[in-house]
């Protein structure tokens, strides 16, 4: 084995029959495995030329850079620890744990635990919950991240669908429980659904807690827009509801800034020690020069003119793409206003391929968004559906954009009919 790894590195030739392939062999997953359309788009979406509604990105010019920055200015002149290995400041723990009651979910700082942003924190709690072949539970269409993090692990994902007006369709995954089947757990996106921007309603909340315990099955929560509320007081946290059954992810991604990557899980006590060991293999550590600047600028208490300011501003924005969509788009488009998140889900009035729609428009119009089927990761029903960002345009790129991307779409629409278009 020596002189085979000596002749290795010295760059000897080896025989064939030691060395059957050139190529590092993969792990099944990884081998099938492709970039989701989120990262696709992202190198597409960031050209100046484009109008881009595709990526969940929030509005740089609203980070709120000259506080952050000289609250790094002050941890690097003061603090002779932050450049060194260490363990994540309970003063940013503790400053979670007080924006939790915020959410109506009481906790203390011994069950903050700090990620690398909330998809981190998916990803640890997949290592932590999950055998390899087991089942999850999901709407048919969520977030890609998700289905990326539970990759590795080639689960049996059981879906169930979601009324878009009262979230995932509680009724079925009762149905799904008594019939015996026991996923690992449920993943559902309460608040700003990524991409269908519902909002769970009381009624389903309730009813998805009470089904967690009764079954014993643990939920998975992701917050991630949990903080981008509008036109309405916000809801209970599932977390709130079943605390000893649900596994909350929560993020300043959204709220401070991407770049920072800090998020945060709560989770019942038993998991939590368990989820520093599955951390400690993914990074060691997290980059703590982030966590204690960000401890330092929560302590200046100006986050939360910060929150308000941003809410109004993503409000205006909110309404600016539905009101254009609704005055542009061909009739029979259906489109609600989300009261939460930084998303609309667009319905067309027929299946036309919005993948193909999408390729159009980013040649003719210069106009980016992502189809329904991006969600699912196949061909489906929601080929006459897009999901549009309305955070990260100002209001008149907004009009622009959706102007443009109406006139693409009527286009598409008259060929379709006279049976020229591929879609």
């Amino acid at each position: 084995m020596l002189e085979k790894m000596t002749a290795i590195n010295s760059h000897a030739p080896v025989a064939n029959d030691d060395c059957p392939s050139r190529e590092i062999a993969l792990a099944r997953w990884a081998s099938n495995a492709s970039p989701s359309a989120v990262q696709t788009m992202l190198k597409v979406a960031s050209s100046p030329e484009v109008i881009s509604f595709a990526l969940g990105l929030p509005a740089s010019e609203l980070f709120p850079a000259a506080d952050y920055c000289q609250a790094v200015k002050q941890v690097l002149l003061n603090d002779r620890h932050s450049l060194q290995y260490g363990p994540p400041p309970e003063r940013l723990k503790a400053q979670v744990a007080e924006l939790m009651k915020a959410r109506g979910v009481s906790c203390d700082s011994a069950e903050v635990f700090l990620t690398a942003g909330a998809q981190q924190g998916m990803s640890l709690l997949a290592h932590l919950t999950l055998n390899p072949g087991a089942s999850v539970l999901v709407d048919e269409l969520t977030y890609p991240g998700f289905r990326q993090a539970i990759e590795p692990f080639e689960p049996q994902v059981l879906t169930v669908s979601t009324d878009l007006s009262t979230g995932i369709r509680t009724d079925e995954v009762e149905h799904l429980l008594k019939q015996g089947v026991r996923p690992a757990f449920i993943y559902v996106i309460p608040n700003g659904h990524n991409p269908l921007a519902v909002t769970m309603d009381l009624a389903a909340r309730h009813h998805l807690a009470d089904l967690a315990r009764k079954f014993s099955v643990p939920i998975i929560e992701d917050d991630a827009y949990g903080f981008l509320y509008y036109d309405t007081d916000q809801l209970p946290c599932l977390k709130e509801l079943a605390p000893e059954w649900v596994c909350y992810l929560g993020s300043f991604s959204k709220i401070m800034a991407p770049a920072l990557r800090i998020g945060w899980v709560l989770a019942p006590p038993k998991l939590a020690a368990k989820l520093a060991i599955v951390k400690e293999a993914a990074d060691i550590n997290t980059g703590t020069l982030a966590q204690r600047a960000l401890a330092v600028y929560l302590d200046r208490g100006v986050f939360s003119e910060h929150l308000t300011n941003l809410r109004g501003e993503y409000q205006k924005r909110r309404d600016a793409m539905f009101n254009a969509v609704m005055r542009h788009f061909p009739a029979g488009t259906r489109c609600a206003k989300p009261i939460s998140g930084m998303f609309l889900w667009v319905r067309l009035s027929c299946p036309i391929d919005t993948g193909e729609l999408l390729r159009v428009s980013l040649k003719t119009a210069r106009v980016a968004f992502l189809p329904g089927d991006a969600f699912c990761g196949r061909k489906s029903g929601n080929q006459g559906c897009m999901r549009l960002n309305f955070s990260n345009c100002t209001i008149q790129q907004i009009e622009d954009g959706v102007d443009r991307l109406a006139s693409v779409l009527r286009q598409a629409l008259l060929m379709n009919l006279q049976g020229n278009y591929s879609g």
